[in-house]
């Protein structure tokens, strides 16, 4: 693990350098190093949300609405890099849906607009709205819900009914809490929560705001338990680090899979394509805040660091070392420029979804039917996240591992299926 140096020159000398002879252990170790910052730095940006979420409910403002609002923002930058983890790693695969789980049918959780409809033969508590009732019926029984806790919220609530859009924790169901729902369709705008909904007394809207508060709080307090759980799964001696050391074969299979799973069906495929098939902004993966193009962006850049060896930290510092990138390299040198060039395309072109989002080009509206500037945003990002995949399917094959199967999306692999 080298902390300090600066990333120009990290992006720069894992451009130039030759491959250096290193060994697979050599390289899950980096794989691991960078796992355990990057759900260190999740835990540390979600304690700082904590904080903010704590002031809010004790003095209830605009401002501090705001501040708890920019602080989820930013504990998604370090989350979003760690998600190139799942597919590959059975414990965060089984851990992932309680913190990152989306589509959700958010009157599970709370007031909804009267357009949001009721429940459904597929989802029968859509509306259920835990925030304004203290006891309820879940599978034929009666739930006391008078103290909304972590365990409820848990234990009962997430995927009640074995549905999964019931999601009751997490990033997502914090976000819902924090702005609401977004009703501007593909235009601009984000959802608008009044801070009031956290207001005491008279001052309270849309009622129930002592419980709305203690949602929120409960939510955020099980992010902090979840994300504590999983860096020291990572940290020296954890079952996750442990694990992927084990087997030097598995683990550099785990690595690639991540890789490719992520980049094909996960983000090209169910995250991006299909929402422009669908021209819905439901799809998008933070729709009530419209941080969309942020969430792809540090998707994309998770792969990218996995690959070359290098996670920037939350506090500037670096940690890297020998990667994967080097064993290609070492296999095959022009599969490795190939991989390399495929990963800087993708960043480009999500970067350019980011700059136009920042610019006010929302990625709502890049979902409207007929905009045909921001299908071509979304799918030039696709298209290079498919070419990324074939990347790393040489890659596979140059290292001779065993044959990995990616994770696929209808929206890619039978388009006709998603009408069906």
């Amino acid at each position: 693990m080298r902390l300090g140096t600066p990333m120009a020159v990290m992006l720069m000398a894992s451009v130039a350098t030759p491959a250096l002879a290193v060994t697979k252990a050599e390289v899950l170790e980096t794989y691991a190093d960078i796992a355990q910052a990057g759900y260190e730095d999740s835990l540390v940006t979600a304690r700082a949300l904590q904080r903010a979420i704590d002031q809010l409910i004790a003095a209830p403002s605009a401002e501090a609405l705001h501040a708890a609002r920019a602080a989820w923002r930013a504990a998604r930058v370090p989350y979003q890099q760690t998600e190139v983890y799942r597919f590959g790693n059975a414990i965060v695969d089984d851990w992932e849906g309680k913190v990152n789980a989306w589509p959700l049918d958010e009157g599970l959780i709370d007031y909804v607009d009267a357009s949001y409809g009721g429940a459904t033969d597929e989802n029968q508590l859509a509306v259920l709205n835990v925030v304004a009732n203290p006891s309820f019926t879940l599978g034929g029984e009666a739930v006391d819900a008078s103290a909304i806790t972590p365990a409820l919220l848990e234990g009962q609530l997430h995927e009640a009914g074995a549905v999964e859009a019931n999601v009751a924790t997490g990033y997502h169901a914090i976000e819902f809490l924090l702005w609401g729902q977004d009703l501007n369709g593909t235009d601009f705008g984000t959802g608008n929560r009044p801070w009031t909904d956290y207001a005491a007394g008279d001052s309270c809207t849309n009622g129930h705001c002592d419980r709305r508060g203690q949602y929120l709080k409960a939510a955020t307090d099980l992010l902090v338990s979840d994300l504590e759980w999983m860096a020291a799964q990572w940290a020296e001696g954890g079952a996750a680090r442990v694990t992927v050391l084990a087997d030097e074969n598995a683990g550099i299979n785990a690595m690639l899979t991540g890789m490719g799973s992520l980049s094909y069906g996960e983000q090209a495929g169910e995250r991006m394509k299909l929402g422009v098939m669908l021209n819905d902004p439901e799809e998008e993966h933070d729709c009530f805040s419209d941080n969309t193009h942020n969430s792809h962006y540090y998707d994309g850049l998770g792969v990218r660091n996995v690959y070359l060896g290098e996670y920037l930290r939350v506090d500037g510092s670096i940690v890297s070392g020998p990667a994967l990138a080097d064993l290609v390299a070492a296999a095959d040198a022009e599969v490795d420029a190939d991989l390399r060039d495929k990963l800087n395309a993708t960043m480009i072109e999500l970067g350019q979804i980011k700059t136009a989002a920042e610019a006010g080009f929302s990625y709502d509206m890049m979902l409207a039917r007929g905009n045909q500037a921001g299908e071509a945003l979304i799918m030039g990002a696709v298209d290079a996240l498919v070419e990324q995949t074939r990347g790393i399917e040489r890659a596979v094959t140059a290292l001779g591992v065993d044959q990995i199967a990616f994770e696929g999306s209808d929206s890619l692999d039978n388009p006709n299926a998603v009408f069906q």
